[in-house]
């Protein structure tokens, strides 16, 4: 481990806290970003800090109080608000009890913390309640647990970190946990920390420098300790690259998100879809080919503080043939099925006499020999923290493997109490309630006004976003400011519509790092202005090979991955109001439009048997979405204000003159019209939304 503790830094970064929150607590804020910013000492908020100091309330009574981590809160962003303040007097009373529930020692912390607004504190705050220090510091270190998961852990520790250091057998975390540390702590009060079997460490000082000190010391210690110890790890038994593999993924990723699509009970939206994260590495592949993979993969998790990102065990699928996708079909469908099965039994042996809210059957992690660990959420957020936890938990077997001990996790019924533990699915937030929650989405000729709308619209309701566009600067740009705002929900593809292998590597790339494909928005498009009889055949065919043969192109790809992932899907074409009112010296737009169009219903017609809606939104002319320039209009727009002889103002009041409802039409309304397609609020395939503002001459409506 690398200590890096700075006085310097410390003292430039409390500064601004210090008015605010005192120095202990802006002290404890500096520390424990410390311990955060390490992933192998915590990850994705796990870990929880405490300090002990005064408190003054309203009357101007000083009150003994203790600053516990808020639960869930990542340490390495920790801000002013991420330790709740409590009155530690009372708390410290509740070691009295014999045995408390976590309802009740929720109502305890939320009836005497400072701030009626706070967050939830820890479910260790009594851990901190209770041990008689200024600062606390508990962690999930990588090195700690891999000695503190094997059968002879007590031993181990005290070989590795000394005779000073106590180790505690597993209780469930929260008040049992409390009061076991307690009496530990009574029975060798000159300990110097304590290390609790299959959950981590605990250290203290008078100092948060001092109490973080003793974690790395200890940390370090334990890492030198493992590294002596390791022999040579197992031999491997296949032989597959990274690229092998990755092929391989991007194959069978469409079928094992359909089968791990969950029944929603609405025939509307009949699949909650979730987001897929690969681990394909050489460090992954070496362990699920080597000769401890299987049987060190399907032991219990590090630290039941993960369950509730990847629940009781992953799923083992071996014996794959690639080569047969009928028979690679049938063999991952018989692995979840199998999967499926083996939790029912599970649940029904431990939550027979339980008023519980099941949760779905279906794995969170799943290791595939030859290809590598799934990682699997409700968005690319849970999908990517299940996949850093199987990384640790690869690296923790492995190492424990390697010093030739045996991993030892906590029992069933032990997991099935953290698993099905209100407390803990609190840190997962409230339920989701974003209608596009675990769908992809692509989008052709995204870096143009209307595109950049309709990525922003399905972002904002929880897709995930692949905007395409030909590239270059305009599309570099587009995903700078979706990234600022979406993160991970936004990837951005570089793709020709008109080249059937730039389409297929397109939509390859969202396989591989969301697993499928479940919209698809046919929006490119190009313009010029000609008559007829002036019209050259070249110029022609540029736009029907853009128009019409990207949209078939497209179309039919989305066609073969909705077939093999078997959870149907959406198809929003970005037609135009000239399909019904063609414009004089528009014609090649018009015509290349209209058959594009009519591709689109013909699709509607052809894949409503897999559950595939194909539907229509016709605008009349977009200007600008904010600052982005349409380009369609970049193409037409000075040739229209010639004819007319309008400025580019003069243009637009002249678009919105000439419908019905004297609207201005934006690129929002455009995506809103197909945000109704893509959310399925009416059973609804093969048809139209004009968006418009009511022009009398586009008809039929």
């Amino acid at each position: 481990m690398i200590n890096r503790w700075s006085d310097a830094e410390a003292e430039a970064f409390i500064a601004p806290y210090i008015k605010q929150s005192g120095r202990a607590l802006a002290m404890r804020m500096y520390s424990a970003r410390l311990l955060g910013a390490d992933r192998r000492l915590v990850l994705h908020g796990g870990g929880n800090t405490s300090v002990k100091d005064e408190f003054r309330n309203r009357i101007g009574d000083t009150i003994e109080a203790v600053f516990v981590k808020a639960s869930g809160v990542d340490m390495a962003m920790i801000d002013a608000d991420g330790h709740v303040g409590l009155d530690l007097n009372y708390l410290r009373r509740l070691a009295a009890i014999e045995s408390m529930s976590d309802e009740e020692m929720i109502n305890e912390f939320r009836t005497h913390m400072f701030n009626a607004s706070s967050a939830t504190p820890s479910v260790e705050t009594l851990l901190h309640v209770f041990l008689p220090f200024k600062y606390i510091d508990h962690t999930h270190a990588d090195a700690i647990l891999t000695l503190a998961n094997q059968a002879n852990a007590g031993q181990l520790i005290k070989q590795a970190l000394g005779e000073d250091v106590l180790t505690v057998d597993y209780y469930t975390p929260g008040f049992k946990l409390a009061k076991a540390v307690l009496a530990a702590f009574n029975g060798k009060p000159d300990c110097t920390a304590i290390v609790l079997a299959h959950h981590g460490i605990v250290t203290w000082g008078d100092t948060a420098r001092n109490s973080y000190n003793k974690m790395i010391e200890l940390v370090t210690a334990a890492e030198a300790y493992i590294n002596k110890h390791t022999t040579a790890p197992p031999k491997r038994r296949g032989a597959v690259s990274p690229d092998e593999a990755r092929q391989r993924y991007i194959k069978i990723a469409p079928i094992l998100r359909g089968l791990l699509a969950v029944d929603s009970g609405n025939e509307d939206q009949p699949f909650t879809r979730v987001i897929l994260t690969p681990l394909i590495d050489d460090d992954t592949l070496d362990y699920i080919g080597s000769d401890i993979g299987r049987e060190t993969a399907l032991t219990p998790p590090v630290t039941s503080d993960y369950l509730i990102r990847t629940k009781t065990y992953p799923l083992w699928i071996d014996g794959l043939n690639f080569d047969n996708m009928d028979e690679l079909s049938a063999q991952l469908s018989g692995a979840i099925e199998g999967y499926k099965r083996r939790y029912e039994d599970y649940l029904a042996l431990h939550a027979a006499a339980e008023e519980i809210s099941r949760f779905d059957a279906m794995p969170r992690v799943i290791y595939i020999e030859g290809v590598g660990a799934v990682c699997t959420g409700k968005d690319i957020k849970a999908a990517a923290i299940a996949a850093d936890i199987t990384r640790q938990s690869i690296e923790i077997k492995s190492a424990a493997a390697h010093m030739g001990g045996k991993f030892e996790g906590i029992s069933d019924q032990a997991i099935f109490e953290m698993e099905y533990r209100t407390y803990q699915h609190a840190k997962l937030g409230s339920a989701d309630s974003q209608p596009l929650s675990g769908e992809t989405a692509i989008i052709t000729g995204a870096a143009g006004a209307i595109g950049s709308a309709i990525a922003r619209e399905l972002l904002l309701n929880g897709c995930h976003v692949a905007i395409t566009d030909l590239p270059g600067v305009r599309l570099d740009s587009l995903y700078k400011e979706l990234r600022t705002s979406f993160g991970k929900s936004v990837m951005a593809v570089p793709m020709d519509v008109t080249s059937s292998e730039s389409v297929l590597s397109a939509c390859a790339r969202v396989i591989e790092l969301w697993g499928g494909l479940d919209i698809v928005i046919v929006n490119a498009g190009i313009a010029m202005v000609s008559s007829l009889a002036g019209m050259s055949i070249e110029a022609f065919q540029r736009l029907e090979r853009v128009n019409i043969d990207g949209t078939l192109l497209i179309i039919a790809e989305a066609a073969r991955h909705f077939n093999i992932q078997k959870t149907g899907g959406d198809i929003v074409l970005i037609s135009t109001k000239n399909v019904f009112s063609p414009s004089a010296n528009f014609g090649a737009y018009s015509v290349t439009k209209a058959a594009a169009h009519q591709v689109a219903r013909i699709a509607s017609l052809e894949l409503a048997g897999m559950g595939v809606r194909v539907n229509m939104v016709t605008p009349d002319g977009v200007f600008s979405d904010g600052r982005r320039r349409s380009g369609l209009w970049e193409e037409i727009g000075p040739d229209r204000m010639r004819a007319r002889g309008l400025d580019e103002k003069g243009l637009e009041d002249y678009y919105r003159g000439r419908n019905l409802l004297k609207a201005r039409i934006t690129a929002c309304h455009v995506a809103k019209a197909v945000l109704f397609f893509a959310t399925r609020a009416t059973p609804t395939t093969g048809a139209t939304i004009p968006v418009d503002g009511g022009l009398p001459d586009a008809v039929p409506r």
